[in-house]
């Protein structure tokens, strides 16, 4: 049946009283649309069919009946949630612990791959009440023993379209099969293909349907650009955007407590008027730091989301998602920190390209498009720098009384017979001190932007030459199709690397599971995976070259079809070396 509820309180909702304050704090007062409808529900311990966009709250609407239903003295795994990417696994993990920082004994561990096993272990053998992780890193712990799920009560499956999409779909039917058949289970998806809802009624027991149309859209007043993170640290584009942007006071939002600490230290060694918050600051300083920043004594706050929650200050007219958010209802609450009460503001975001899914996530979210950014040059910066330098020489000329200093050059000049010139360039020397007051031009070179293909350095002519020699060795532009999977669309104009994965038809493989393999153990957009190649004992895929070290070994520990992809480097020596007879052996191939 379809549920149109109207919105109570949270307080009520039924929810547990440790609960209801940490939402309290969190600042948020009537839940949303998709919140009132699922909330009662799953406190009943109803199956649930969710449907809503990304940005609904739709965590919270399964995280909070869940926790509310935990037995805390019992250190069994209780409630697993499944999610397609580990960015998302990690954010889901999150909010439980935000949502349950007044349970006493409360414990939560994430599983993805990408990650070292022992840590997870560890988590899991120390006891979690809630374990949230990506399809094939649970089915490894299923499989190893150290997840196991005999007192599972419940079990959510989010964003299962993009675990449909993605190729998960058939690995998550297995881990439906391995929980006990009287556990409840809530499916939250932005769609419903027919694969879903097939799930949906093989595996959910009367399940109430909820459907939700509301998309949560971010204030006309705020200008949001994003900047693709290319061939320049964060930190230094940043650097460039503070120096050259007009702002009054900002903040930048990172992902992690340790983030703030550090990124504020970097910056106030850079000269601004830098301060962290985040989550472990007591209230009374956080207090201090927010006065600070009204006053005008601080320019620039380093967050956390959680943090960063119920922050309004009129001087804000810039906020930075220096780390991407997630989930897009968190970057809708960051920039809702600016642009407030029919005030302007400006809103930018750092990502990389295997962090474009994120984006479109976002867009869909809020119902437009973000525009790429600019990044100032270091031509901009230098003229900007040589500007302000002048301004303090008309600001000094202008306001100091400069008798004592002007008697002091003129019996310098007669003293020494040095040209007056000169000694106004050492005295800047001086004022300026070891920090240069240009940025220097290998730094042009490291950033300069790669979309030409006439490039000087790295990316020049020679780079070029270089792309055609290695197409011979097994590199090559990876346009095409996926075979055997029905076409695709084209992939970026980057340059591609081909690979051997030692799984084939004969061991069940789709392109699609290869697909969300890959995407999911390297964090890589799926636009970004080239042609595959299904054959009998092995598959060939083209990946974007330059793969970094620890990415390829999560990716040779990665499993398909219960095998390990083994992945390797497919150049003409290792191609044609796989088709010679081995010694003393037949040829079978």
């Amino acid at each position: 049946m379809s549920q149109e509820l109207s919105r109570p309180a949270f307080s009520e909702l039924g929810l547990a009283q440790p609960l209801l304050r940490a939402i309290a704090e969190s600042g948020y007062e009537t839940p949303s649309a998709i919140q009132a409808a699922s909330i009662p529900h799953l406190l009943q311990g109803r199956d649930l069919l969710g449907q809503a966009q990304t940005g609904t709250g739709k965590t919270a609407a399964f995280a909070l009946p869940l926790l509310s239903r935990l037995d805390l003295a019992d250190s069994a795994t209780q409630v697993l949630v499944l999610a397609p990417t580990r960015e998302l696994a990690i954010q889901v993990a999150e909010a439980f612990q935000h949502y349950a920082r007044h349970l006493n004994g409360f414990h939560v561990v994430p599983l993805y791959g990408g990650s070292g096993y022992g840590d997870q272990i560890r988590g899991l053998k120390r006891g979690a009440h809630v374990v949230v992780g990506t399809p094939g890193r649970l089915m490894d712990h299923m499989r190893k023993g150290t997840l196991k799920l005999d007192g599972l009560r419940a079990l959510v499956l989010d964003e299962a379209d993009e675990m449909l999409r993605m190729g998960f779909i058939d690995d998550v039917e297995w881990i439906l099969e391995q929980t006990p058949p009287q556990r409840q289970v809530a499916l939250f998806s932005a769609t419903m293909p027919k694969e879903i809802r097939r799930v949906a009624e093989r595996y959910l027991r009367d399940p109430v349907t909820v459907k939700m149309e509301e998309r949560v859209l971010t204030a006309e007043s705020v200008e949001q650009r994003y900047w693709l993170v290319d061939g320049l640290h964060k930190l230094d584009a940043l650097t460039r955007i503070l120096e050259a942007e007009s702002f009054d006071a900002m903040i930048v939002f990172v992902r992690t407590k340790a983030a703030t600490e550090e990124l504020a230290e970097k910056l106030s060694a850079r000269g601004h008027a830098c301060e962290p918050l985040n989550g472990d600051i007591a209230q009374a300083q956080r207090e201090r730091v927010v006065q600070r920043l009204k006053d005008g004594r601080v320019d620039i706050l380093v967050a956390t989301d959680v943090a960063a929650r119920g922050l309004d200050v009129e001087r804000i007219t810039h906020v930075v998602n220096y780390d991407i958010p997630s989930d897009p209802e968190a970057y809708v609450h960051r920039i809702g920190r600016t642009g407030r009460a029919g005030r302007t503001g400006s809103a930018l975001l750092f990502l990389s390209h295997r962090e474009r899914r994120l984006l479109n996530a976002i867009e869909r979210t809020i119902g437009c498009a973000i525009e790429p950014m600019q990044l100032p040059t270091v031509g901009d910066v230098n003229r900007l720098r040589i500007e302000r330098f002048k301004n303090r020489i008309r600001e000094t000329l202008a306001t100091r009384d400069l008798d004592f200093f002007a008697r002091l050059i003129a019996e310098y000049e007669e003293a020494e017979e040095t040209d007056p010139l000169m000694i106004a360039a050492a005295l800047a020397a001086m004022a300026q001190g070891d920090e240069p007051l240009m940025l220097e031009e290998r730094e042009r070179a490291r950033s300069a932007p790669r979309e030409g293909k006439e490039r000087k350095g790295r990316d020049g002519p020679a780079r070029e030459r270089g792309r055609e020699r290695n197409k011979e060795g097994g590199k090559e532009k990876g346009r095409g199709r996926r075979e055997e999977g029905g076409g695709r669309d084209k992939t970026p104009d980057l340059p591609m690397v081909r690979y051997r994965l030692e799984v084939g038809a004969e061991h069940g493989v789709k392109p699609g599971q290869i697909v969300g393999a890959v995407a999911n153990e390297a964090g890589l957009d799926g636009a970004y995976i080239g042609r595959i190649t299904i054959n009998p004992d092995h598959s060939i895929v083209d990946l974007p070259d330059g793969m970094p070290k620890e990415v390829f070994q999560s990716l040779r520990r990665a499993r398909v079809c219960g095998r390990p992809l083994a992945i390797s480097p497919l150049g003409e020596d290792s191609a044609a070396a796989s088709d010679r007879p081995r010694k003393g052996k037949p040829n079978k191939r």
